[in-house]
C-alpha cells in the first residue's frame, strides 16, 4: 500500500501559526513573512516565487534575534510552518534552498529543536513497510542532497531508509503497470544521492562482512533489474547505471570496486548465475531478454562518476597489466558507437568522458603500464582515430559537440604523453593535417579536428598546408550549416597569431593588426561586401565584432577598404560602424558619418537600414539617453518602414525599436532619481526628458493610426509589433513568463511623469477601438497579436456597451461561411471571455439561460458556444446547402477551441472539484456533439445522413463526393430547379464549395478541438484522485471520431488539421499512467494493420486520403525517451506485409495490401515527429524499396520509388539551401557508410549485379537508377588505405558500358563522392587511357560515351570546390591528345563527338599549342560548313549533330572570354552571324547563362555584333523564342548603362528611329506573349534612352502610353516589372531632359512617366517597387546636372516622397501637375458603403479580391495632401493653375460637403449604431472617411486661397471658415467611434518631409 501524505499541509500549519503570533509582540513581522511565504506557494511562475522568497528571507533576519529571545514552545510553530512550505517545494531546488536559509536562519540558537523538528517531519513520510509516494521520494531527495540536518537525520535512520527504497523500488517495477516512469525514476535518484551523500555509512553495509545489509542486497538487485531493462525508460536505466557507480565509489580499496566492476561488466555474457558485489550476493537479472542497453548503462555510469584510482587500478585476474579503463571500459565504448543507433548521444558521450577519464588517469596509467597509451603504432590510437573520423558527421543533435570535444582530448592527452616521455617528432600531428586537407570543403567534419590542431602546429604551418582555408572558409560562411565549424577555425587562428605575435614583445597591436590584415583583411572585406545577405550577415555577426575585440586596430585597415558611395561598400561600412559599437560604445555623429548614416537609412536594401537603425537604437548601456539627432531620425525612419513586407525585417525593426525605448526609459528613470546617466551631459535637464516621453507618445499615436482597416497587412503587423514593443516597455504590466524585460520597480514614476504632461494614456478609448477593429481582420496573424495586447495590457473588463457590441458581431462571424470572419468570431469569443466578469457575463445575451445560474463564466460561456453549435447542427441535419451559407459549424467549433484551450482561466476552473462535474458533462455533450456533426458531415459526402449511418472503410472518390453533393444542392434549392444544373461545368459552383469549406474545415476543426483537450486534461502531471474530466467512454468516442475522419477523407488540409489534434491525442493517451487509456492507441493500430491487410472493395490510400496518417500519428504519439514498441510494430508488420508475393491476378482499381504497405511505410518516413528513431529501420526499408521497383505491378513500382525518395531525404539531412545538388549540400559517402554499414552493402550488390555479365546480354536493372541518384547526391569524402569508398569503384566504372543513356549519366555523378581528392587524377589516367586511339578500336560507343562522361564528371568542379592543379592533369590531357580523333569526323557519332569536347573545355591550360589549334580547326571545319554556299561536311541528318554545333558554339565562346584574343573574339561574332540557329542559339544562350569573371573585350564586341545586326533581326522576326533570347542578351550586356559607347551609337545611327518604331510596333499591336513583350520593352527603352532627335517626340509619348498601359494593376507581374525597369532605364533621362527649357515638349511625358513611377511605388510586388525606386532615385540628384550611374538606390517610400518633392519644386507651376495628383484620391460611394453595411446582407463565400492588395489609398492621400495644399498656395500667382484648381473646386466641392454632411448625420445624435462594431472593420469605409477628410482639407484651402473666384462656384454655399469647423465637427464624430484619428493628430504638415532622409546623399 502507498503511504498517505502528511496530516497538515503548509497552508493549514500558516493558518495555526498567524493564529499562535497573533496576540505577541511579534506578531507583525511574524504574519509578514507569512504571508510572503503564501503567496510564494499560490504563485506559479518562477520568478514570482523567486520574489516573494527573497522577500521572506529579509524578513527571517529580522525575525531571527526575537525567536532566539523566545522558549522553545514559542518558536516551534513558526519552524514547523516553515518546514511544511520546504516539505511543499521539494519540486524546486531553489526554491527549497531559500526555505533551508529562511528555517537556519530562524532556528540560530535553537539548532537542536529545529533538528527534533527536521527528524519528525522526514520520519512521517512513510511508517515501516510501506511504500514512498513520488512527493515522498522526492522530499527524501531534496533532503538529502539541500540539508545537513536532513542528511543527519537518514544518517541516523540509514537502515529503515534502505528497507523504505528497497520496498518502494520492488513495488514500482512488480506491481505498478508501467515500470519506469516518474515514480520508478525517483525512486533510482533516492538510491544514488544516498550513495553520494552518505558513502562512510554505506561502505560497511557492502563490503564488510559483518556489516552486510540485505536492505542493500536487495536494492542492488532492483538497481540491476532496472539497468538490465525491467524499467522501460531510458533515462531511469541511465541514472541505475550512475547510482551503481556510486555505490562502486564506497569501497574501501580501489581493487575491491575494480573486482566489482568487473563483475558487473561480465554479467551480461555470462547469463544466469550469482554475482558478487563486495559481500553482497544477488542474482542476475533476467526479466527481460537484454536489449544491449545494458553495457550502455554500466559504461556511462562509470565514466560519468567513478572514483579514478578504481578505473586505472590493476586488475588482478588479466596475466597483463591491465586496468578497468583501458582494458574493459575502452572496448565497451568502441562496441556501443557502432550498435546502437538509437542512442548515439549517449555512446558518444560515453567516448568524450572516456578521454577525459584518461586524461585525467594519465599518472596512474603510466605508472601501471609504464608505456606510451597513444603511441604511434597502437591499436588504440588506431581505434580511437577510426571512431572519430568514421563519425565526426554524424547528424544526430549533440554528437558532433561530442566529437569536437573528443579530438582535444585526443590532441591534448598526446600532447602530455610527448612531453612525459620527451617525444619531439609527433607524426599524428602532420597525418591529421594532411587527412583535413585531403577532405572537401563541404565537410563539416574537417573543421572540427583543424581546430584542435592548431595551437598544436601553429598557425602557419595550418595556412602554409592549406593555402586555400580562406576562401574556403567564406564559402562556409554563406552556407549555415558550417558557418558555426568556420567561425570557430577563423577564431582559434587568429587566436593562435595574437599568441605567437605577443610572445616577448609589448605593445604588439599594431604590427599583430598588419600581420592579421595579410591573412584575413580580404577574406572580411569579401564577406562584409557581399550581396549575399547570409554571407554579409554571418561575417557580420561572427567574425568582425570579435574581430574589432581581439584587434582593436584592425579597425583602420578595415575602413580603409569601404570608403565608396556604392551599395556594397555602405553595407560593409554600417555593419563596421555597428561593430565598432558594440565594442567601444556610443560612437559620435559627426557631420560626414551623419549625412552617410542618413543615405543608409533611406537605402533600397533592407539590410543596410537594419544595420543603421540598429546604430542609433543600441548601446553597450541601456540607461545611455538618445541624442536629439537620433530621436530626430528615428522620427523620419518609422513612418517610411511601417509597410515592409519581409517579415524578419518587421522583427529585427521591433527588437530594435524596442532597445531604444528601453534606453528612452532607463535614461528617464536615471534622470528623475537624481542620477545623470551615462554618456548625459550634467545639463541633460527637463528638455531630454520631455524628449523622450513625447518621443514614446509618438510611437503611440503613430501605431495607433497604422491599425486603420484601411492599412495594409504588413503596415498594421509592424504596427502592432512596435505598439507591443511601447507596452512591454513603458507600462508597469508584470509578465510572469517573460524571463527578461520585466519593468523596473520604480516604472511609476515615469508613468506619473508622463501622464501630468498629458502623455501616455495607453488604454485610452481610441486605443482600444484601434485594437478592437483588428480583431476582425482577415489574417490570424494580425487577428491573434491584437488579442493578445489586447488581453495581456488593457484593463480586465471592456465596458459593457462594447462588450455586447462585441458579442453581437462575434455571433454574426460565427455564422459566417467564409473561414477568415468564422475564425475571426471565433478570436472575438475569446476575446470577450478573458475581457470579461461575471456582471458583464449577465448583460449578455447568452443561448443557455440555465447556465447562467453556474459559478464559473467560463463553463457558462462554454455552454452558450455548445448551444450556438448543437442550434446549427440541427439546422444542418435538415437542409445542409442552408446550413452552410448562414449557419456552418466550423466557427462555433474553433470559437469553443480557442476558449477551451487557449484561456488559462477555464484551464484553472477545469481543474477546480466543485467544478468537475459540470465540467464532465459538458465536455461529454461536447464530443458526442462532434462525434454527431462529423457522422453527419462525412456521411452527407458518401450519399449517406445523419449519425450511425453505414459507415464505409475508404474515403468516396471525387466523382462520388461530386454526386452527393449535386444531390443535396438540388435538396437545398428544391426538386424543381434540378434542370439547372444538367451543364457540366468545368469550375465548382459556389453551392458546391459552400458544401465543401463547411464539411472540410468542420472536420479539421474537430480533430483539433479534441486532440487539444485530450492534452490538457490527460496531463500526467494533474492532480489525481477526483474522478476524470474525460471518463474512458468518453475517450473512445473520440478516438472513434477520429478513426472516422482519417479512413473517409480525401482532403488533404482537413486531414492534416485532424492529424495534429490525433497526434496530441495518441501522445496524451499513450503516456498517462491508466493502462486502459494506452490500450486505445495500440488497439486503433492494430485494426488499421488488420484492415491494411485485409480484402476490400474500394481504394483507402489514393492521393490526399488519411488513412496512413492514421499509423503516423499513433506511432508519433510514442515517448521518444523510452523503447517506441508501437512504431516497431507497426514497421515490422509493413515490411512484412509489403514483402508478400503479388496474387497472380489483381483488380487494378483495387489497392493492393502491399501497395498500401509502402504507401504507410512513406509516410512513417516522412514524418517529422519520428526523428531518428527510424533510422534503426532504414536498412530493410531501402531493401523492400529496391526490390519494390522491380515489380511488374506498376502501383508497386510508384509507391517504391516515393518511399526510396522518402528514404533518400531522411538519411542524407534535409536541404540545407536552395538548389538541387548544391556542392554545400550533403555527407561523405564514408560518413554515409559508417553510419549504415548494413546499407552499404545492400548498394554495393545492387552495382554488383548490375555489372556482372549474363549469357543473354545486359538486363534492365529497375533499382539501378535510384542506387546511382543516391549515391551521387553524396560527397567525397578523404583518402584512406581501408576508405569504406573502394569497393563502389569497380562496378560504378563498369556501368559505363550501359545501353541505357540515363544510367550513363548517373553513374559519372555517382562516381565523383567515390573518387577522393588524391585518387581523382589516377582514376583520370585510368578512364583516358580505356578511350580508343583510332577508329577501328571501338567496340561499344556506349561504353566509350560513359567514359567521357566520367571523365567531364571528375574533372567539372563547382565554383568554390577543391580541383586537380594543371601541372596534375598534364598527363591526362597527354592521353587525351593522342585520341583527338574523337573530334573529328571520323567519329561518327556526335554525342560522342561533343562529350569529347565538353571534357577537352575542362583542361584548357593543360594542351599543347599544337593541339589546340587542331581543335579549333576541327570545329572550324564543322561549323564552316554550316554557311550558305559551303561544302556540306554531312550529307545527312544525324541525331546530336545539333547538340555538338552548340557544344562547339559553346567552346568557342568560352575559350575567347579566357583568351581574350581579337581571333577568338571575331569567331564568336562570326558564329552570332551565322544562319544556323543552332548555333545562333547556342551563342545567346552563353551570353545569357554564364557565370564567373566578365571579358570585357568580348563582350563590347558582342554588343556591337548584336547591334549591328537588330534591325535586320526585327524585320525578318524569325523566330519568337530566337527573337526573345536575342533581346535578352543584348539587354544582359547592356545591364551597365555606361557600357553604352558613341561605337554603339554610330551603329545605330541610320536604323535607330526604324528599330525602336518597330519594336514600339510589336508592344502596340501584336501579342508577343508577356516573355517577349517583357524584352521588347526593355530593348526599346535601352534605345530610347539614347536617342536624341528631340524634335520628333510621337516615339517618347508611344513609349510613354505602353508604359501606362503596362503598369496597370490588372496587368500581368512580368509587364509591371517590364514597365518599371524601362522607367529606370529611360524615364530618368526623359525627365531630366524635359527640364531643360530647350524641350518643352517633353513635359507632359515626363508628368506622366512620374505618374506611371508613383503608381509603381505601390506596386504588390517588390522586385517591381524596387524597380521603380530606381528611377526615383536617380532623379533624386541635382536636376542641372547629367545623371549619375553609381547613385544609391533609395527604398520605396523615399523614392515616392522624392517623386512628390519633384512635382512641386521642378513642375509645381504645371497645370497638369494638380489634376494628376488628383487621381490618386480615389471617388468613393461613402453613402452605398454606408447603405452596404446597415442591410446586413447575407455573406457570400468568396469576396473579390483587390487588384493591388498593397496599395494603401488612406495613407497615399495623407502623403499627398501637404503637396496638393503647397500647389494650391501657387495658384493665385499661376493662371493655368487657378483655372485648374476651380474646375477641380466645382466639380468636386459640393460632393465632398455632401459627404460631411451625411457623416455628421449618421454618427451623430446617438445614431451610432450604424454598422456597429461592423464599421469599425470595415477597410472601405476607413479608405472613403480618410479620403473624404483629405480632400475635404484641400476644398476648405481652395476656398481660402481663391477667394471669390471660389465663392462663385454653384453648390458650394459656404466659406472657407465654416467648411473648417465643419470639417473638425464631423472628424471628432468619426473619431469617437473609431473612424477617423482626432482632429488633434490629424494636422498636416505644410511642408513635405522628412528632410533628412529625403535630402540624404544619393
Amino acid at each position: 500500500m502507498v503511504a498517505a501524505a502528511p496530516a497538515m499541509g503548509a497552508e493549514r500549519e500558516a493558518r495555526a501559526c498567524a493564529a499562535f503570533y497573533g496576540a505577541t509582540g511579534i506578531a507583525q513581522p511574524v504574519l509578514s513573512c507569512l504571508r510572503c511565504l503564501q503567496q510564494f506557494a499560490g504563485s506559479t511562475a518562477k520568478r514570482c516565487k523567486d520574489k516573494h522568497l527573497e522577500e521572506a528571507l529579509l524578513l527571517s533576519r529580522t525575525l531571527s534575534d526575537a525567536l532566539q529571545a523566545l522558549g522553545e514552545a514559542e518558536a516551534r510553530p513558526l519552524l514547523r510552518c516553515v518546514l511544511a512550505f520546504q516539505m511543499e517545494a521539494t519540486d524546486s531546488s531553489s526554491s527549497f534552498q531559500k526555505l533551508e536559509q529562511i528555517v537556519t536562519q530562524l532556528a540560530v540558537g535553537k539548532e537542536a529543536l529545529l533538528a527534533q523538528e527536521v527528524g519528525a517531519l522526514l520520519t512521517g513520510l512513510a511508517p515501516q513497510g510501506e511504500v514512498l509516494s513520488p512527493g515522498d521520494l522526492q522530499s527524501v531527495c531534496m533532503f538529502m542532497e539541500e540539508s545537513s540536518l536532513g542528511r543527519q537525520h537518514w544518517r541516523q535512520n540509514l537502515a529503515p531508509l534502505l528497507q523504505r527504497l528497497a520496498t518502494t523500488l520492488h513495488w514500482v517495477l512488480h506491481s505498478q503497470p508501467t515500470p519506469g516512469g516518474t515514480w520508478g525514476y525517483l525512486a533510482v535518484r533516492a538510491c544514488l544521492q544516498l550513495f553520494q551523500a552518505l558513502p562512510k555509512d554505506v561502505a560497511p553495509l557492502v563490503w564488510s562482512t559483518e556489516g552486510k545489509s540485505e536492505a542493500l542486497q536487495s536494492l542492488l538487485g532492483l538497481l540491476l533489474e532496472v539497468a538490465w531493462g525491467k524499467a522501460l525508460n531510458k533515462d531511469t536505466r541511465l541514472l541505475a547505471g550512475t547510482a551503481l557507480s556510486m555505490l562502486v565509489n564506497t569501497a574501501p580499496q580501489p581493487e575491491r570496486g575494480a573486482s566489482a566492476v568487473l563483475a558487473l561488466f561480465q554479467l551480461p555474457d555470462r547469463g544466469a548465475g550469482e554475482l558478487k558485489f563486495g559481500e553482497l550476493a544477488v542474482e542476475a537479472p533476467r526479466t527481460l531478454e537484454t536489449d544491449g542497453l545494458e553495457k550502455l548503462v554500466l559504461t556511462r555510469g562509470l565514466l560519468t562518476c567513478c572514483k579514478t584510482d578504481i578505473l586505472s587500478c590493476q586488475l588482478e585476474s588479466f596475466t597483463h597489466k591491465a586496468c578497468l579503463l583501458l582494458d574493459m571500459v575502452f572496448p565497451a565504448v568502441c562496441a556501443l558507437t557502432k550498435e546502437h543507433k538509437d542512442c548515439h548521444y549517449y555512446c558518444f558521450q560515453a567516448c568524450a568522458l572516456w578521454l577525459q577519464r584518461l586524461r585525467d588517469s594519465l599518472p596512474a596509467v603510466w605508472r601501471l603500464t609504464g608505456t606510451r597509451v597513444l603511441d604511434q603504432d597502437t591499436e588504440l590510437l588506431r581505434q580511437l582515430t577510426h571512431l572519430m573520423w568514421d563519425n565526426a558527421e554524424m547528424p544526430v543533435e549533440g554528437v558532433s559537440e561530442f566529437i569536437h570535444s573528443s579530438f582535444r582530448l585526443l590532441l591534448e592527452i598526446y600532447h602530455l604523453e610527448c612531453q612525459h616521455f620527451q617525444d619531439h617528432e609527433r607524426p599524428l600531428y602532420q597525418q591529421m593535417l594532411q587527412r583535413v586537407v585531403s577532405m572537401p570543403w563541404q565537410i563539416k567534419a574537417r573543421y572540427v579536428p583543424l581546430c584542435a590542431i592548431v595551437p598544436y602546429v601553429g598557425s602557419q604551418q595550418v595556412l602554409d598546408a592549406y593555402p586555400d582555408l580562406p576562401q574556403h572558409l567564406l564559402s562556409c560562411l554563406s552556407t549555415n550549416h558550417l558557418c558555426p565549424a568556420a567561425t570557430e577555425v577563423y577564431r582559434a587562428l587568429v587566436r593562435q597569431q595574437c599568441a605567437e605575435g605577443q610572445d616577448g614583445q609589448q605593445g604588439a597591436g599594431t604590427a599583430l593588426a598588419e600581420q592579421w590584415a595579410l591573412r584575413w583583411l580580404p577574406l572580411l572585406s569579401q564577406g562584409l561586401r557581399s550581396h549575399l545577405p547570409i554571407l554579409q550577415s554571418n561575417v557580420t555577426n561572427h567574425l568582425l565584432a570579435w574581430t574589432l575585440r581581439q584587434l582593436p586596430a584592425a579597425q583602420a585597415p578595415l575602413a580603409a577598404q569601404f570608403g565608396g558611395q556604392d551599395t556594397a561598400s555602405l553595407r560593409a561600412w554600417i555593419s563596421l560602424l555597428k561593430a565598432q559599437q558594440s565594442v567601444s560604445g556610443a560612437l559620435p555623429l559627426q557631420d560626414g558619418m551623419l549625412e552617410r548614416l542618413c543615405c543608409c537609412l533611406g537605402a533600397r536594401e533592407e539590410g543596410i537600414r537594419l544595420a543603421a537603425l540598429g546604430l542609433l537604437c543600441c548601446s553597450p548601456s541601456t540607461n545611455r539617453p538618445l541624442s536629439a539627432t537620433e530621436v530626430q531620425l528615428l522620427r523620419e525612419f518609422l513612418p517610411l518602414n511601417l509597410n515592409c513586407d519581409s517579415s524578419s525585417f518587421r522583427q529585427l525593426l521591433q527588437a530594435a525599436v524596442r532597445k531604444a525605448l528601453v534606453r528612452l526609459r532607463d535614461s528617464s528613470l536615471a534622470q528623475l532619481r537624481g542620477k545623470v546617466p551615462q554618456g548625459a551631459q550634467p545639463s541633460w535637464g527637463e528638455g531630454q526628458l520631455a524628449q523622450a516621453v513625447g518621443f514614446v507618445e509618438w510611437l503611440l499615436q503613430l501605431s495607433i493610426a497604422s491599425l486603420s482597416p484601411a492599412s495594409n497587412y504588413q503596415r498594421k503587423k509592424t504596427a502592432l509589433l512596435l505598439l507591443a514593443a511601447v507596452l512591454e516597455t513603458c507600462t508597469d504590466t508584470w509578465s510572469p513568463a517573460r524571463k527578461k524585460g520585466q519593468p523596473p520597480r520604480t516604472m511609476a514614476m515615469l508613468l506619473s511623469y508622463a501622464r501630468q504632461s498629458g502623455c501616455w494614456d495607453f488604454f485610452s478609448r481610441p486605443n482600444l477601438l484601434a485594437l478592437l477593429s483588428c480583431l476582425q481582420d482577415s489574417t490570424n496573424e494580425i487577428r491573434d497579436l491584437a488579442s493578445e495586447l489586447l488581453v495581456h495590457f488593457f484593463p480586465p473588463t471592456f465596458p459593457e456597451p462594447i462588450t455586447q457590441a462585441l458579442f453581437q458581431l462575434a455571433q454574426d462571424a460565427l455564422g459566417s461561411p467564409r473561414v477568415q470572419e468564422a475564425e475571426a468570431g471565433a478570436v472575438l469569443m475569446k476575446t470577450i471571455l478573458q475581457k470579461s466578469d461575471s456582471g458583464t457575463m449577465k448583460s449578455l445575451a447568452l443561448e443557455a439561460e440555465a447556465s447562467l445560474t453556474l459559478p464559473n463564466r467560463g463553463l457558462c460561456f462554454a455552454q452558450h458556444l455548445l448551444h450556438v453549435l448543437q442550434a446549427q447542427y440541427a439546422v444542418a441535419c435538415q437542409d445542409l446547402l442552408r446550413a452552410a451559407a448562414t449557419a456552418p459549424m466550423h466557427g462555433a467549433i474553433a470559437a469553443l477551441r480557442r476558449c477551451l484551450l487557449q484561456v488559462p482561466e477555464v484551464a484553472t476552473s477545469m481543474r477546480a472539484a466543485e467544478l468537475a462535474q459540470s465540467w464532465q458533462e459538458f465536455l461529454t455533450h461536447l464530443v458526442t456533439t462532434v462525434r454527431d456533426i462529423t457522422s453527419l458531415l462525412l456521411g452527407a459526402l458518401q450519399s449517406q445522413q445523419g449519425p450511425g449511418s453505414n459507415e464505409q472503410a475508404a474515403a468516396p472518390s471525387f466523382a462520388d463526393m461530386g454526386n452527393a453533393i449535386g444531390s443535396l444542392i438540388a435538396l437545398g434549392k428544391g426538386q424543381g430547379q434540378e434542370e439547372e444544373d444538367e451543364d457540366d461545368s468545368v469550375l465548382l459552383s459556389e453551392e458546391h464549395s459552400l458544401i465543401l469549406t463547411c464539411c472540410w474545415v468542420s472536420v479539421k476543426e474537430i480533430g483539433l478541438l479534441l486532440g487539444g483537450l485530450a492534452e490538457l486534461l490527460l496531463d500526467p502531471a494533474l492532480p489525481s484522485g477526483s474522478e476524470p474530466l474525460l471518463p474512458l467512454p468518453t475517450l473512445q468516442v473520440a478516438a472513434r471520431v477520429f478513426q472516422e475522419i482519417l479512413l473517409r477523407c480525401r482532403h488533404w488540409g482537413a486531414v492534416e488539421g485532424c492529424s495534429m489534434g490525433f497526434t496530441k491525442f495518441c501522445a496524451a493517451l499513450l503516456n498517462h499512467p491508466d493502462t486502459e487509456l494506452q490500450a486505445i492507441p495500440q488497439t486503433m493500430l492494430e485494426q488499421g494493420l488488420e484492415a491494411l491487410s485485409g480484402p476490400r472493395s474500394s481504394s483507402i490510400t489514393r492521393r490526399a486520403a488519411g488513412f496512413p496518417m492514421l499509423f503516423l500519428c499513433i506511432v508519433s504519439g510514442e515517448d521518444p525517451a523510452q523503447a517506441r514498441p508501437l512504431l516497431a510494430l507497426c514497421i515490422q508488420t509493413l515490411l512484412a506485409l509489403a514483402a508478400t508475393a503479388l496474387p497472380q491476378d489483381w483488380d487494378q482499381t483495387l489497392d493492393l495490401p502491399q501497395v498500401c504497405a509502402l504507401h504507410v511505410l512513406q509516410t512513417l518516413v516522412r514524418g517529422t515527429g519520428l526523428g531518428s528513431a527510424l533510422l534503426r529501420h532504414a536498412m530493410p526499408m531501402v531493401a523492400l524499396a529496391l526490390q519494390g521497383l522491380a515489380s511488374p505491378c506498376w502501383a508497386m513500382r510508384n509507391a517504391a520509388i516515393q518511399l526510396f525518395s522518402a528514404l533518400t531525404s531522411r538519411l542524407l539531412g534535409q536541404q540545407r539551401s536552395r538548389g538541387e545538388g548544391s556542392p554545400a549540400e550533403g555527407v561523405s559517402l564514408q560518413a554515409f557508410l559508417g553510419q549504415h554499414p548494413e546499407l552499404g552493402a545492400v548498394l554495393l550488390s545492387e552495382l554488383r549485379a548490375a555489372t556482372e555479365p549474363t549469357p543473354r546480354g545486359p538486363c534492365l536493372r529497375p533499382a539501378l537508377h535510384a542506387v546511382l541518384t543516391l549515391l551521387a547526391q553524396l560527397q567525397p569524402g578523404p583518402d584512406g588505405p581501408d576508405r569504406p569508398s573502394a569497393p563502389f569503384l569497380e562496378p560504378l566504372l563498369g556501368l559505363a558500358g550501359s545501353p541505357i543513356y540515363a544510367v550513363r549519366a548517373m553513374a559519372a555523378k555517382a562516381l565523383v563522392p567515390v573518387v577522393p581528392l588524391p585518387q581523382r587524377q589516377g582514376v583520370l589516367m585510368q578512364l583516358s587511357q580505356q578511350l580508343p586511339t583510332a577508329p577501328r578500336q571501338v567496340r561499344s560507343h556506349n561504353t566509350v560515351h560513359g567514359h567521357l562522361l566520367q571523365l567531364r564528371a571528375l574533372l567539372d568542379c563547382p565554383p568554390g570546390t577543391d580541383g586537380l592543379s594543371a601541372e596534375a592533369l598534364r598527363p591526362v590531357a597527354l592521353q587525351l591528345e593522342a585520341r583527338g580523333w574523337l573530334l573529328t569526323p571520323a567519329q561518327r557519332c556526335p554525342l560522342v563527338r561533343a562529350a569529347f569536347l565538353q571534357v577537352l573545355a575542362l583542361l584548357p591550360a593543360s594542351f599543347s599549342p599544337s593541339f589546340t589549334q587542331s581543335i579549333h580547326d576541327a570545329i572550324s571545319a564543322e561549323l564552316g560548313s554550316l554557311v550558305p554556299g559551303a561544302k556540306p561536311g554531312c550529307t545527312e541528318p544525324q541525331v546530336g549533330l545539333a547538340v555538338l554545333h552548340q557544344t562547339m558554339a559553346h567552346f568557342v565562346c568560352s575559350q575567347a572570354a579566357w583568351l581574350a584574343g581579337a581571333e577568338q573574339i571575331s569567331a564568336v561574332c562570326a558564329l552570332l552571324r551565322q544562319p544556323n540557329p543552332d548555333v545562333q542559339l547556342a551563342v545567346l544562350s552563353w551570353v545569357i547563362t554564364r557565370e564567373g569573371g566578365t571579358c570585357e573585350e568580348l563582350e563590347k564586341a558582342l554588343r556591337l555584333t548584336l547591334l549591328e545586326s537588330l534591325g535586320s533581326v526585327l524585320r525578318e522576326r524569325r523566330d519568337k523564342e530566337f527573337l526573345r533570347l536575342y533581346l535578352e542578351a543584348l539587354l544582359h550586356l547592356y545591364r551597365d548603362p555606361s557600357s553604352w559607347s558613341q561605337e554603339a551609337s554610330r551603329k545605330l545611327q541610320g536604323s535607330l528611329a526604324a528599330c525602336l518604331e518597330m519594336l514600339l510596333h510589336m508592344v502596340e499591336a501584336e501579342c508577343p506573349g508577356p516573355d517577349l513583350l517583357f524584352q521588347a520593352l526593355c530593348a526599346t527603352s535601352l534605345l530610347l534612352a539614347h536617342w536624341f532627335e528631340d524634335e520628333d517626340s510621337t516615339l517618347v509619348e508611344r513609349w510613354c502610353r505602353a508604359l501606362e498601359e503596362c503598369s496597370r494593376s490588372a496587368s500581368s507581374e512580368l509587364l509591371r516589372l517590364a514597365a518599371a525597369r524601362s522607367l529606370q532605364t529611360a524615364g530618368a533621362d526623359v525627365v531630366q531632359r524635359s527640364l531643360h527649357n530647350t524641350r518643352p515638349l517633353l513635359v507632359p511625358v515626363a508628368l506622366r512617366l512620374i505618374n506611371v513611377g508613383i503608381h509603381l511605388l505601390q506596386d504588390e510586388e517588390r522586385e517591381v517597387r524596387h524597380e521603380a525606386s530606381g528611377f526615383a532615385s536617380l532623379l533624386r540628384q541635382d536636376p542641372s546636372e547629367p545623371l549619375q550611374d553609381g547613385c544609391v538606390f533609395v527604398q520605396d517610400n523615399v523614392g515616392l516622397l522624392g517623386l512628390l518633392q519633384l512635382l512641386l519644386g521642378e513642375f509645381g507651376d504645371n497645370s497638369k501637375t494638380f489634376d494628376l495628383l488628383l487621381q490618386h484620391l480615389p471617388i468613393l460611394d461613402l453613402r452605398g458603403i454606408v447603405e452596404e453595411l446597415e442591410a446586413n446582407k447575407a455573406t457570400s463565400l468568396y469576396k473579390e479580391d483587390e487588384p493591388n492588395v498593397f496599395a494603401e489609398p488612406a495613407i497615399l492621400a495623407q502623403q499627398l495632401l501637404p503637396v496638393l495644399l503647397q500647389l494650391l498656395e501657387k495658384a493665385p500667382g499661376s493662371s493655368p493653375l487657378r483655372a485648374s484648381a476651380l474646375r477641380w473646386l466645382a466639380a468636386a466641392g459640393p460632393g465632398v460637403l455632401r459627404d460631411l454632411r451625411y457623416c455628421k448625420h449618421c454618427w451623430s445624435q446617438g445614431a451610432a449604431a450604424r454598422g456597429g462594431m461592423k464599421a469599425l472593420g470595415c477597410a472601405k469605409l476607413h479608405v472613403a472617411v480618410n479620403v473624404l477628410l483629405a480632400r475635404a482639407r484641400l476644398v476648405a484651402r481652395a476656398l481660402r486661397v481663391l477667394g471669390d473666384s471660389a465663392a462663385a462656384v454653384p453648390g458650394l454655399g459656404c466659406g472657407a471658415q465654416e467648411l473648417e469647423q465643419e470639417l473638425v465637427m464631423v472628424q471628432g464624430l468619426l473619431a469617437q467611434h473609431g473612424l477617423a484619428p482626432a482632429p488633434s493628430q490629424s494636422d498636416v504638415p505644410e511642408e513635405l518631409g522628412p528632410p533628412r532622409l529625403l535630402s540624404g546623399a544619393a
